[in-house]
């Protein structure tokens, strides 16, 4: 197995002050002595809190509180492991991989980017489930993945995680969904799922481990050089491929406009592809605005006599 995800606090002695506890199912208490048990030992059901319950009604009123102390510093230091609970500002989700293992297989997908790797995302990509997908308003955001310190299991125990190390994390940027109805049902909604091409999953775990509990967040995209325009469509529709987006890296509204007209307002077509329908001769300006509410105005970042298939560069988020 992997590295063991084992919570800190599973080396703590906790003393209860002498008394003897009584020995209940999967208990961990040894001669007066409540080990921090984590690795082993569930979230206490019935029957366990029970067998405590019993325990404190024997001592005295000193030796019971000093339990009752024990017992709350114990359940503070290791609640988060054992509820999976992610730390704040994290959210609980999971990772599959998906592709060869040399990430063949995974450069397109539902953002419409024709290459992640000649693009610049590489193989540090991931296909979203429909509910962090949302039809593909998600393209470009940028998301940090971390180990979770325990993996789900149907006793409930906590076992070794399939990570290298608990802790390590990924970042990797939303190119592709992961539609409903995918093996495992993972990807169903309202999952939060990443389905990563292989060489980003064997980044955080080993490959056996299949399906990995983690925990992530949204973070901002560090791309180098600016905000890129791929012109596609016709003189009478114009689609712009927008990609390499830093900051939020979700874009939630695209304006453009040409020397002769003023803006307009574009719609996205789908994943990565904004449309209008206007005839735009010359120069192209656009201004970006991502899901963070900041908007970039970059001037004539399609320069005159364009053509349909070229890729410009403009001004970036800082």
């Amino acid at each position: 197995g992997g590295t063991s995800s084992t919570h800190q606090c599973s080396s703590a002695i906790l003393s209860t002050g002498g008394e003897s506890l009584h020995r209940g199912p999967d208990s961990c208490h040894e001669g007066g002595i409540l080990r921090g048990c984590v690795e082993y030992w569930p979230w206490p059901d019935l029957q366990s809190l029970t067998w405590l319950f019993l325990d404190i009604m024997k001592m005295d009123a000193r030796s019971g509180m000093k339990l009752a102390v024990v017992l709350l510093v114990h359940l503070a230091l290791c609640a988060s492991p054992v509820f999976g609970a992610p730390p704040g500002g994290w959210i609980n989700g999971r990772i599959t991989y998906y592709g060869s293992p040399n990430g063949g297989g995974t450069q397109g997908g539902a953002c419409g980017y024709q290459n992640t790797v000649s693009l610049g995302y590489g193989f540090m990509t991931a296909a979203l489930s429909t509910t962090l997908f949302k039809g593909g308003a998600a393209c470009g955001a940028c998301y940090q993945l971390q180990c979770a310190p325990v993996s789900e299991t149907p006793s409930g125990l906590l076992k070794r995680n399939w990570c290298w190390q608990v802790g390590r994390s990924i970042l990797v940027t939303a190119t592709n969904l992961c539609p409903p109805g995918s093996s495992g049902g993972w990807c169903n909604p309202p999952q939060h799922h990443f389905d990563l091409p292989m060489p980003a999953f064997l980044a955080l775990a080993r490959r056996e481990g299949g399906v990995v509990p983690v925990y992530y967040r949204k973070v901002n995209c560090a791309r180098k050089g600016g905000i890129r325009f791929t012109v596609g469509g016709n003189p009478w529709f114009l689609m712009i491929l927008i990609h390499n987006v830093g900051g939020a890296g979700d874009v939630v509204a695209v304006k453009v406009k040409c020397p002769t007209s003023g803006w307009y307002d574009m719609y996205r077509n789908w994943g990565a592809l904004w449309t209008v329908q206007k005839k735009m001769n010359g120069p192209l300006s656009f201004a970006i605005t991502t899901s963070d509410g900041r908007t970039v105005t970059t001037y004539n970042a399609v320069g005159n006599g364009w053509k349909f298939g070229q890729t410009w560069e403009g001004a970036q988020y800082r």
